[in-house]
């Protein structure tokens, strides 16, 4: 089996690490990731510049753009030949509800569901920087079981990719695995204003509070709970049940 893998963490990223090593035992591993940190960058490619390639081993490549333009060159440029799997993290924090629009590992993913090959995203819901880099150094075992499991299901769904949340806690208190579906979360002060050193206004976006809701098998309760949280995505954003009821809201022009 040959194995992509990629991040939004970057190149030097701990949970890209801790990926490799977990897919190791499937086969053979490439590794085509951004030179530095893309979070956030959702499915965004790099239409102003080239791409520079950077090869730093047999097979592993950085690549000066996105998570999207990575898998992108891995599966059309850089390898061999096309790979069976697309696997995309660790994420340095979770991937759960409205996440998964704004998250360049689940976009990287989502670029190798796009280009036909089977994609998995993962992430850890502890935060690395703070204090969770030994919990995350110790998902290899059960993150390498996880994906044993499921790169060898006969029936994996066709386009759909699985997204998966780590729970923050050592591999010996994981309670099991859940499929899940997306949360909702909202944010509360995420913006924060401040001056630039010549008195301009500016904001930095981030920090501040998350709530969440959603129903008893949503993704954020999961984790919450201590299990792997297993969510299936795809791409059509089609809302279907509204097709289905357009007599109560479309009046014909």
């Amino acid at each position: 089996m040959r194995i992509l893998c990629s991040n939004d963490d970057g190149i030097l990223a701990k949970g890209l690490s801790v990926l490799e090593r977990a897919a190791a035992p499937l086969g053979e591993v490439w590794t085509v990731a951004p030179d530095r940190e893309q979070s956030a960058t959702s499915h965004s490619l790099t239409l102003h510049h080239p791409l520079r390639p950077v090869q730093l081993g047999a097979r592993r490549w950085q690549i000066d753009g996105t998570p999207t333009d990575c898998v992108m060159l891995a599966i059309e440029a850089l390898m061999p030949a096309r790979p069976d799997f697309v696997l995309s993290g660790i994420n340095h924090g979770p991937n759960m509800g409205e996440d998964v629009l704004y998250s360049g590992t689940v976009a990287a993913a989502m670029e190798g569901l796009a280009l036909g090959v089977p994609s998995i995203a993962v992430s850890f819901a502890g935060r690395v920087l703070h204090g969770a880099d030994d919990l995350l150094e110790d998902q290899v075992e059960v993150l390498a079981t996880i994906l044993k499991h499921l790169t060898s299901l006969p029936d994996l769904p066709p386009d759909t990719l699985l997204n998966v949340n780590l729970p923050r806690c050592a591999p010996s208190e994981v309670k099991g695995v859940r499929l899940t579906r997306l949360g909702q979360r909202v944010f509360s002060d995420s913006l924060t204003a401040m001056k630039d050193p010549w008195g301009r206004q500016i904001y930095w976006i981030g920090g501040g509070t998350v709530e969440w809701s959603g129903s008893e098998d949503a993704d954020f309760q999961a984790v919450r709970d201590g299990y792997v949280s297993i969510t299936p995505l795809h791409l059509d954003l089609t809302h279907r049940a509204r097709l289905e009821d357009t007599e109560r809201w479309w009046r014909p022009l």
